[in-house]
C-alpha cells in the first residue's frame, strides 16, 4: 500500500502556478483592451485593481477550503474522538479522508488511532470480565465455607457429619487459596515481576517426577497411564516454571478423562527441539473451546468447573512464552485432546 507523504501534492502548487500564469496572461489582454478602448487613466488603474482583488479573494477562499477539509476537519474529528476515549468511551470511529488507494500519512495516523481504541476497548471488556469472574469464583467457597460453619456451630451434631462438615470446609478454603495463589502467579508473569532464572536440565527426569506426583489419582480412578520418555533431554528453561506446566496439563487430564480411560505422556527430540505430548480420552473439546482455552478463567466443560478456576492453561501459555516455547492442541469432542508443548534444545557448550 502506497501511502502518499504530503498532505499539499506538487500538482496543487502546479495548480496555483497554472492559475496564476492564466490570471497575469488575462490582465495583459485586459490592459490592451482597455488601450484600444481608448479608456480614461482612471479607469485603467480601478478595473486592473479590482480584477486582481477578485483574484486574490478567489485564491485565498479556495486555499481555505483545503486546508480545512484536508487537515483542520479530520483533527477536529480526532480531537472530538481523543476526548470521548479519555471519557471511556471505546466504541468511537473516525473515518478515513481518502479511499485505501489514496491514502495520505493522516489517514494511516487515523487508522492506528482506530485501531488503538479497538485494542483498549477489549481490554477493557477483559479487565471487566476478569474482576467479574474473579468475584464469582471466590463467592462459591466463601459460601460453602459459611454454610458449613454455620452446621458446624449447631448444638446437636454426630462427629461423622462434623469431618464431614469440615473436610469440605478445608477444600472450599483450599479451592480459594489456590485461586489466589494462580492469580498472584499470573498477575507476576504479565507484569514480568518473575524473571526466569534459565538453566540447563533433564526434562526428561522432571517429567517422571511430576507424573509420580498424580501416582494416587491414577489410581483411583483407574486410568491407564502409558509413557514414551527419552532417557534424557537437555533444555534450557526455569525449572521450577515449567513444573507448573507439567502440573497443569498433568492435572487436566486426569480431571477430563473417566474412570477407565487412558492418559499418554510422550516425549520425542531432534537436533532443535524437543516435543512433549500429554493426551487423554476424555470428553475432548469443540472449536469454541479450543479458540478460548488459553483465556483467563475459561472453562469449557462447565460440569467439572469446581474441580479448577481456569487460570491453569493461562499460566501454562503465559510461562511457555518467557521459555521461548510453544503449545498446541488438537481435540475432538468425545474423542479426547492432546497437548503438545515444543521447547529449545539447550545449546551444547
Amino acid at each position: 500500500m502506497k501511502i502518499k507523504e504530503t498532505l499539499f501534492p506538487p500538482s496543487l502548487f502546479a495548480i496555483y502556478l497554472g492559475v496564476l500564469f492564466l490570471m497575469s496572461g488575462i490582465h495583459t489582454g485586459l490592459l490592451v483592451f482597455m488601450n484600444k478602448a481608448h479608456m480614461g487613466e482612471l479607469a485603467q488603474i480601478i478595473i486592473p485593481m479590482v480584477y486582481w482583488g477578485i483574484v486574490a479573494v478567489g485564491l485565498t477562499l479556495f486555499t481555505r477550503q483545503k486546508m480545512r477539509s484536508t487537515y483542520e476537519e479530520p483533527l477536529h474529528k480526532m480531537a472530538e474522538a481523543t476526548r470521548k476515549v479519555s471519557e471511556g468511551d471505546f466504541s468511537v470511529y473516525v473515518p478515513t479522508i481518502h479511499t485505501a488507494d489514496k491514502l495520505d500519512y493522516l489517514d494511516v495516523m487515523i487508522l492506528d488511532f482506530n485501531k488503538m481504541v479497538e485494542e483498549l476497548g477489549s481490554i477493557e471488556t477483559l479487565k471487566t470480565d476478569f474482576v467479574s469472574n474473579v468475584s464469582h469464583e471466590m463467592k462459591t467457597p466463601i459460601a460453602i465455607i459459611k454454610n458449613y460453619a454455620e452446621l458446624l456451630s449447631a448444638d446437636r451434631i454426630e462427629d461423622g457429619q462434623r469431618k464431614e462438615y469440615a473436610r469440605s470446609v478445608e477444600n472450599a478454603a483450599t479451592r480459594l487459596s489456590e485461586l489466589i495463589s494462580n492469580i498472584l502467579k499470573l498477575n507476576k508473569l504479565e507484569n514480568q515481576k518473575i524473571m526466569p532464572e534459565m538453566e540447563n536440565y533433564d526434562i526428561c527426569r522432571q517429567l517422571c517426577e511430576c507424573i509420580l506426583q498424580f501416582e494416587d489419582a491414577w489410581d483411583e480412578k483407574g486410568i491407564e497411564l502409558e509413557t514414551e520418555i527419552e532417557d534424557a533431554a537437555m533444555v534450557k528453561a526455569d525449572a521450577s516454571l515449567m513444573e507448573l506446566v507439567w502440573n497443569n496439563l498433568i492435572s487436566n487430564a486426569l480431571k477430563f478423562t473417566e474412570p477407565g480411560g487412558s492418559v499418554t505422556i510422550s516425549q520425542t527430540s531432534d537436533a532443535d527441539c524437543i516435543r512433549i505430548a500429554v493426551s487423554d480420552t476424555g470428553c475432548g473439546m469443540g472449536r469454541e473451546s479450543m479458540n478460548h482455552i488459553f483465556d483467563k478463567f475459561y472453562q469449557g466443560d462447565t460440569s467439572r468447573s469446581r474441580e479448577g478456576n481456569g487460570l491453569g492453561l493461562a499460566l501454562v501459555k503465559r510461562v511457555l512464552e518467557l521459555m521461548d516455547g510453544d503449545i498446541q492442541v488438537v481435540s475432538e469432542e468425545g474423542k479426547g485432546s492432546t497437548f503438545t508443548v515444543t521447547l529449545p534444545v539447550a545449546e551444547v557448550g
